[in-house]
């Protein structure tokens, strides 16, 4: 069974972030959304929170599934037999970070990672550009999916959970 991950904070998760989720699941039979959890990073959402939201957003791919993790990421792909780490890539600023990281990734546990450039429509969309939109009032209801854009607009009406 070809396996592969798709990691991220997703926070929030975006139309962008979807659209990767949804190719990687026409290449390999099985792809897990790995939902990074570091509880010193000061997230809008809580780990629980970006999970629902991903899990309901994934629903209608089949070979998906939804899991979050700690530590390194080539811990969570050998626990669970995954060969292929899958990212997405905005801009040629994102290459160079990314590359660093499948190169170590290969080194630690064997792991291969496919880049995957996004959709023109969705290059410029990041969770932190989002949220800064929205915080400020702005229109971000294309860019994430509405019941995302509905917990996004409560979860800054209200207080921040850490």
């Amino acid at each position: 069974m070809r396996r592969a991950v798709c990691p991220g904070s997703f926070d929030p998760v975006t139309n962008g972030h979807i659209d990767i989720v949804s190719r990687a699941s026409q290449l390999f039979d099985e792809v897990i959304v790995a939902v990074g959890v570091n509880k010193s990073k000061n997230r809008l959402f809580s780990p629980e929170e970006r999970i629902e939201m991903l899990r309901t957003a994934c629903e209608e791919f089949p070979n998906v599934q939804v899991d979050g993790f700690t530590g390194l990421l080539t811990t969570f792909c050998q626990e669970r037999d995954v060969s292929a780490i899958v990212k997405g890539l905005r801009a040629f600023s994102d290459f160079d970070y990314e590359l660093q990281m499948a190169q170590m990734n290969s080194k630690l546990a064997g792991v291969e990672t496919l880049f995957m450039p996004t959709s023109p429509g969705y290059s410029y969309v990041a969770s932190s550009l989002v949220k800064e939109v929205a915080t400020f009032g702005g229109d971000v209801s294309g860019l994430v999916p509405g019941f995302v854009l509905d917990r996004l607009t409560a979860k800054l009406a209200g207080p921040r959970t850490e």
